[in-house]
């Protein structure tokens, strides 16, 4: 089947451009810019808040700046498809301007009280006043979003289209208390807190699904590219709406070091994307500032070039989202990262087209605290895996994982229940965290659990003990008998089926105490009987429950007992039945795709205490690849090569193991493993 551009690899240059730019535009300058760059597409301002063109649409306000007879949008097009770039036309309707408010009062957001949600109210400068539009008013609809977008579609050639900030925004205006109470029978809720939680999905359906069927109605082949955000339940809502999806992972550096975004952040919205059945590949998009209040400088080189590779190295279309375009650009460093970037990207593109994750490990996401500290977890001790959500779970999807991880507070119903049974019976693993076995019968007897399960106070000043010797989840651990703990524990009694492998250390002072005096340090109860790790066989398959918050202490705390306690947990589980097992090295972080008969596997380098100030190389990056590993006809080595360094990798054959020594990580490598299967 010939895919269409946009199913297709593609690199993403967004120019946000403030009106001020315009005269500083040069359309062929600029597309040439965006070749030299690497880009294939570009993300140009159209319409919405202002309209980059000669409008003739009622309330929809024209940039000020653009100069009288000359259309900028037609030659910009023009100029970037003389050089095959493509042109994704950006809307937000979002906002207005204030005199739109004077004409069309009705149109914009409302709060309990009835006063207008105003943007940059205190803003210096001369500007008007920018105000939230309400997403059920005709705004947002009928009266100027699809006459602009009728418009721009009879009047340009474009090649897709772009919402920014597309979504609900709390309303208590009175279009919206009408439709609150026709909806639910009942008022709207003065506190957005009290909202029915569907009412987001509601208003959305209504008004993006809307302008979804206007957009085909007029062009069918143009794509909607549409928003998801990993830590909502709206992306399996959103992707309704739209062709291809997007997601921002955002690498905040203004919040402070200590709310620095997590290492995962990139890598997991592109493996969310993913995860939806018949689209695109997402695209990650990723501003080149360290915040919006700092969005006229860029990321330090390092820490743009590590973060921004996450997104191809993990199976996303890659989109640069510029404070303006290259003339008005004054930190040319920035300029530089994104080329740089997008040359490693372009060097993998054919590797990765249709490339399939070869996860054994599944993380069941609902972005609570357990499953963020879980994927923390396993990102750093290299254990690639992809994520689902609840709503995406069934057998036949579930079955081609040997590990499936069910943190704390993941929301199961019976049925859910019973496609895990199965699961087990085939021969699948499950690790079952916390409170995730209360409540649901049929969980306990699989992970070997009698009676009802209770729950504790938060403890601290207690710890987990090791029971054995040979303990597999104490590898690497074996001078220490007992590991941190705090937080609520899952108190239960365990069958006769079921394996003890760590137990409960109960708190030996109140935490105001522990300091002094030393003499009064003594446990009063060294060793209980409380499990805290229970093995437990059913079916063909092995059940590891945790009654203690792994996920949760891996977030808050990062010793590295905790990540030694995760990566023991999936051995156990799988073994080494692993396709590729990489030796632990901190700072590195890993993905497996795999393509026809060839592995693709990425290696990206985050070494150092974040935000990077500099690239740190990581030696001697070291993994094995299991051949034989499916099954069925026996298989031999081909060849081992990289796509992106400058030196070759070191292999050797052992029996069915290959052992690769990648001799130097700078921030990105891709290994290409050439698998044959024998006659």
């Amino acid at each position: 089947m010939n895919k269409l551009w946009w199913q297709r690899p593609v690199r993403v240059i967004q120019t946000n451009l403030r009106i001020k730019d315009t005269e500083w535009i040069d359309p062929a300058r600029l597309a040439e810019q965006l070749e030299e760059m690497g880009a294939n597409a570009l993300c140009f301002n159209v319409g919405g808040i202002y309209a980059w063109y000669d409008t003739k649409v009622e309330y929809h306000t024209k940039n000020p700046y653009l100069p009288k007879g000359w259309d900028l949008l037609e030659e910009v097009i023009e100029n970037c498809h003389k050089r095959n770039i493509k042109f994704i036309a950006r809307f937000d309707f979002s906002k207005a301007e204030d005199s739109i408010y004077q004409k069309r009062p009705w149109w914009f957001v409302r709060d309990p009280a009835g006063e207008p949600q105003i943007i940059g109210a205190t803003r210096p400068g001369e500007w008007s006043l920018l105000m939230a539009t309400c997403i059920n008013s005709g705004y947002r609809k009928e009266e100027v979003a699809m006459p602009v977008l009728d418009e721009v579609l009879s009047r340009y050639d474009i090649d897709a289209i772009f919402y920014n900030n597309p979504g609900f925004i709390p309303c208590h205006c009175s279009i919206c208390r009408r439709k609150y109470e026709k909806t639910y029978d009942r008022p709207l809720p003065e506190d957005k807190r009290d909202f029915d939680p569907g009412w987001r999905r509601v208003c959305e359906k209504d008004t993006l699904g809307g302008l979804y069927a206007f957009v085909k109605s007029k062009k069918p082949d143009i794509p909607v590219v549409m928003y998801y955000d990993i830590y909502g339940e709206d992306m399996l809502v959103r992707e309704r709406f739209g062709d291809a999806i997007c997601v921002e992972s955002q690498n905040v550096l203004s919040a402070g070091h200590k709310n620095i975004p997590p290492i995962w952040h990139p890598a997991l919205s592109m493996n969310l994307g993913r995860s939806l059945e018949g689209k695109p590949n997402p695209f990650g998009i990723i501003h080149s500032c360290p915040g919006m209040d700092w969005r006229h400088t860029g990321l330090p080189p390092a820490e743009y070039l590590y973060w921004m590779s996450n997104v191809p190295a993990n199976g996303g279309n890659i989109w640069h989202s510029l404070t303006g375009i290259p003339d008005t650009i004054t930190d040319k460093r920035i300029l530089k990262s994104v080329a740089r970037v997008n040359r490693w990207a372009a060097k993998v593109e054919e590797a990765m087209e249709d490339a399939k994750s070869v996860a054994q490990v599944a993380l069941v996401w609902e972005g609570s605290s357990h499953a963020r500290g879980w994927a923390e977890g396993l990102t750093s001790v290299q254990v690639p895996f992809d994520i689902l959500k609840p709503a995406q779970l069934n057998l036949e999807r579930i079955k081609k994982y040997k590990v499936l991880i069910l943190p704390s507070e993941t929301r199961l119903t019976s049925t859910m229940v019973d496609m895990l049974s199965r699961f087990l019976t085939e021969g699948g693993s499950l690790i079952l965290e916390g409170g995730v076995v209360e409540g649901l019968y049929n969980l306990q007897e699989m992970a070997g659990i009698n009676g009802e399960p209770t729950v504790s106070e938060y403890l601290t000043a207690c710890y987990i003990r090791f029971e054995g010797t040979d303990n597999p989840v104490q590898r690497g651990m074996e001078e220490t008998e007992l590991i941190p703990l705090r937080g609520k524990v899952t108190y239960v009694r365990p069958r006769t089926t079921a394996k003890v492998l760590s137990t409960l250390v109960p708190p030996f002072s109140p935490l105001e105490a522990v300091g002094a005096p030393p003499e009064r340090a003594s446990f009063s109860v060294s060793h209980t009987d409380i499990p805290l790790c229970l093995f437990n066989e059913w079916g063909k398959g092995k059940v590891l429950t945790l009654l203690f918050p792994l996920g949760s202490l891996i977030g808050e705390y990062r010793l590295s007992e905790h990540f030694r306690y995760a990566r023991n947990a999936v051995d156990l589980l799988i073994g080494r039945d692993t396709r590729v097992r990489f030796k632990p090295q901190p700072g590195l972080q890993v993905s497996v795709f795999q393509k026809e008969e060839k592995l693709v596997i990425h290696l990206v380098n985050g070494a150092g205490k974040r935000p990077l100030m500099e690239n740190i190389p990581l030696y001697n990056v070291q993994m094995e690849v299991m051949l034989d590993w499916s099954g069925g006809r026996r298989e031999k080595l081909g060849s081992v090569r990289q796509l992106l360094g400058d030196e070759s990798p070191i292999y050797e054959q052992t029996l069915n193991i290959i052992k690769i020594t990648v001799p130097v990580v700078k921030v990105w490598e891709c290994i290409i493993v050439e698998i044959q299967k024998e006659q």
